[in-house]
């Protein structure tokens, strides 16, 4: 006889099949969100071919189906089709894996490049940094990640593939269906760099969580994820619109390294740092000098950062008040920002420009909970005795709203989201020297809009390659009441100063998947720069900003 506790646990996990009626229902309602909700849908159709809205070859794979796990993997390959870093699927699992090594994608391979040697010592597993993974539980890498790579939700095809890459390392089953289909261990294939010979380990999984199997089970409908970060330096009409302000690319499965405070390279000779070393530090800053110039860091890892945005923006406007005395140019660091709000990004904005500048539109796929929003703007504006133009300001938003609401998938016009007007004005402490912006595939979100406003106002030169792409603010809602699921949507699209023309994509102010190109093209993702331990992105970066400095634009 099982022991009573083993036999409730057994029962906790004997779920109920999904009926076919209860799959369709739901997934018709993930279809839905995206007809009422999702700003992108034109966009996407004409930038991409792609029409969330045709889901008659979706409902067919829908009633295919055989269990809960094939459903929620056709709802994770569909959202992961719109090519969207926001638009995301998520399941009911707590259940995670991981390997203790690290592999991403250098000049085009699955290159390692970190082990913990806690869990592999180097005399049972000696391969090291910069060998290259060939194949994973007998299955060839390129084709393991390919696989992988249809239920990842990415604007920009670099990060896709990235972000592929990391599910042979950390696996997910929030966002990756099948992350629980993996034994106590691995087997993997790796071609040593410095023989060039392949060498077969078995790799201990580390595992957590209750992994959701065949099925699923009729479970009650899903809270929602927690509120967007409010900003508390802004006045009390443009608060009431804070859930139309968060731009963050959510990836819960994303393994990369070089997250965080921390730039992701090495500290620049004579390096002498100012921020960084606390918890209530937002920042990582400080100064060195190269070829008798005098250079300021700053990096910007979050554009929700946890100390505050009232906190974090006195913190910033500091660094800038001693960089303005203390150096001739200044590189700011935006690689791995994931976004947060717009507000915030929009104030970080206003202490780098120097000068009136335009910020990022957002064309708003209107609701009813919108117009609400709007109208709640209008009238605290009024209450609190708002500058009359302030007052014509916000009304001429909610008379767009409103019109937007009523027409047939209508959008507004480019609309400001936190300030009165798209024009803005430069913070007394702006930064008034040359600056290089740094970024990468997943500078995203309000990093992306935070990059196009900073090139389009031709405040700064961009270095590293094109941004995320994911243009516009999101809201999460429940799926559906069988799957328990939630999705994310994006529910406007970022409209850039600028227009612009790049391969692939018509000319267009929009920077959802197109993201923002760099001015100075520079691939830290190479196995010489990992191997000189980034050394090489490091000596590039200080080369840049001193060329800058001596020749100002």
């Amino acid at each position: 006889m099982k022991p009573l506790f083993l036999t409730l646990a057994l029962a906790s996990l004997s779920f109920a099949a999904l009926t076919p009626e209860q799959k369709e229902i739901d997934f018709r309602i993930q279809a839905a969100h995206y007809a009422k909700l999702y700003a992108p849908y034109e966009w996407k159709i004409e930038a991409l071919g792609f029409d969330v809205l045709n889901i008659q070859p979706w409902l067919a794979r829908v009633r295919a189906t055989t269990n809960d796990l094939d459903f929620y993997e056709v709802c994770a390959e569909y959202a992961a089709s719109l090519k969207d870093g926001h638009a995301n699927f998520f399941f009911p699992s707590s259940f995670s894996a991981s390997l203790p090594f690290h592999v991403d994608i250098y000049d085009n391979k699955f290159i390692i490049d970190s082990v913990n040697r806690t869990a592999l010592p180097i005399a049972r597993f000696p391969f090291i940094i910069g060998d290259e993974l060939v194949s994973y539980n007998g299955k060839p890498a390129e084709e393991v990640a390919a696989a992988a790579e249809r239920t990842v939700y990415a604007a920009n095809d670099y990060a896709r593939r990235r972000i592929a890459a990391q599910r042979f390392i950390s696996r997910f089953q929030e966002s990756f269906p099948r992350a629980h289909e993996i034994g106590d261990t691995v087997e993997i294939a790796v071609r040593r760099r410095s023989t060039g010979e392949l060498e077969n380990y078995t790799i201990p999984v580390t595992k957590s969580g209750v992994p959701l199997e065949t099925h699923g089970g009729t479970l009650p409908t899903p809270a929602f994820r927690a509120a967007p970060l409010r900003d508390n330096h802004s006045p009390a009409w443009v608060t009431a619109l804070a859930d139309l302000q968060t731009a963050v690319a959510d990836a819960p499965e994303l393994a990369v390294l070089g997250f965080g405070t921390n730039p992701g390279f090495p500290r620049p000779a004579g390096f002498q740092q100012r921020l960084g070393t606390l918890a209530s530090h937002a920042f990582f800053s400080g100064t060195y000098t190269a070829d008798g110039v005098r250079i300021g860091l700053i990096r910007i890892p979050t554009m929700s950062p946890t100390q505050g945005t009232a906190a974090a923006l006195t913190q910033f406007q500091t660094e800038m008040a001693f960089f303005n005395q203390n150096t001739d140019g200044l590189i700011v660091d935006v690689m791995r920002n994931g976004g947060g709000s717009v507000c915030y990004a929009e104030e970080l904005e206003r202490r780098l420009i120097n000068y009136p500048f335009d910020a990022v539109g957002y064309e708003l796929r209107s609701t009813i909970r919108h117009v609400n929003s709007f109208k709640s703007a209008v009238d605290l504006a009024k209450a609190q005795n708002a500058e009359p133009h302030v007052i014509t300001l916000l009304q001429a938003r909610l008379d767009q709203a409103e019109q937007a609401y009523k027409e047939n998938r209508g959008r507004t016009g480019s609309i400001p989201l936190c300030t009165e007007t798209l024009g803005l004005l430069p913070h007394p402490t702006a930064y008034t020297k040359p600056i290089l912006l740094l970024v990468d595939e997943f500078s995203a979100s309000a990093a992306d809009g935070f990059a196009a406003v900073l090139q389009d106002a031709g405040r700064a030169r961009l270095m590293g390659v094109p941004t995320s792409g994911a243009g516009g603010t999101v809201e999460s809602r429940p799926m559906g009441p069988y799957s328990e699921a939630e999705a994310r949507h994006t529910i406007s699209l970022g409209v850039r100063p600028k227009a612009v023309t790049v391969p692939g994509y018509p000319t267009t102010r929009y920077f959802e998947n197109v993201g923002v190109h760099p001015d100075i093209p520079w691939n830290y993702m190479s196995i010489d720069n990992l191997l000189s331990g980034a050394r090489n992105y490091t000596d590039a970066v200080t080369g840049e900003i001193v060329n800058l400095i001596r020749n100002p634009r």
